[in-house]
């Protein structure tokens, strides 16, 4: 899928979280549940790192540039060393090793490992950088060119700050769901590893398919494309992902919102 499908699915599915938890008796914090659905909105593009035309490649200005570049050679020469019998030749790293489920794991747990180590500061940089992916994610249109990238940032930097301080104050959730001393934000992971796996659900979705399940083998491939009966997938960017996903993508959202703050 697209950028934009991709963060709204990421948004949707946190607010799905929120809900869920509403309706077990553990009701979110609201700036939990809308700094999650950012944090996840952001999340959803990361697993494009491997792809240098991307929305993510264009989001941080030359530094993204190069580290999707570094990404791309990295997954390729992962996806090399591991390709087993079955597994076709490719001439690129994308949709290889930074769309399976253990990248995601390894995403959020070094998330939260930062949140909890780094202190505020570090939580103000997962912030700022989850920010700027689900600005440019979900407001795309908005985003384009590059005269906009500075506004960008700047709007993601405000923001984190005032997110941050607004859940450092009792109650609003640094604390919420691990409340040990130190466990403040451990669970910033979350979002992280739910937008990472979303994403590759999404682009399984496609014709291409995705090898979520690496390094776990599938008969002779090690790097099988996990996906529905070709009949019924799409191509990214199809009217299918822009009339029938994304609006899909924004109702459960606005009902997962709902329920998550107990409206319905």
């Amino acid at each position: 899928m697209m950028g934009p499908a991709h963060s709204l699915s990421g948004a949707a599915a946190w607010l799905g979280v929120g809900a869920a938890a509403a309706a077990t008796g553990h009701a979110m914090p609201w700036p939990v549940l809308l700094v999650g659905a950012l944090i996840c909105a952001g999340a959803a593009l990361a697993p494009d790192l491997d792809h240098k035309s991307a929305t993510i490649s264009r989001s941080f200005g030359p530094l993204s540039k190069w580290v999707c570049e570094v990404v791309d050679k990295l997954s390729y020469a992962v996806y090399k060393g591991t390709r087993k019998a079955g597994d076709p030749r490719r001439s690129g790293g994308h949709r290889t090793l930074t769309h399976t489920w253990l990248w995601a794991v390894l995403l959020g747990a070094g998330g939260s490992v930062a949140a909890i180590t780094g202190g505020r500061w570090a939580v103000l940089g997962l912030l700022f950088v989850h920010l700027v992916l689900a600005i440019e994610g979900l407001l795309w249109r908005a985003t384009r060119g590059s005269s906009a990238d500075v506004l960008v940032w700047l709007l993601a930097a405000t923001s984190a700050w005032i997110l941050a301080g607004t859940l450092d104050k009792p109650g609003n959730g640094a604390d919420w769901l691990f409340t040990a001393p130190g466990q403040e934000y451990l669970w910033l992971g979350l979002p992280i590893v739910l937008g990472a796996l979303v994403h590759d659900i999404g682009d399984a979705l496609t014709v291409s398919g995705c090898p979520i399940l690496w390094p776990i083998p599938v008969g002779r491939k090690r790097w099988y494309p996990i996906g529905p009966p070709k009949a019924i997938r799409f191509r990214a960017g199809s009217w299918v992902e822009l009339k029938v996903l994304m609006p899909a993508f924004i109702l459960l959202g606005g009902v997962g919102c709902a329920a998550a703050l107990n409206f319905i």
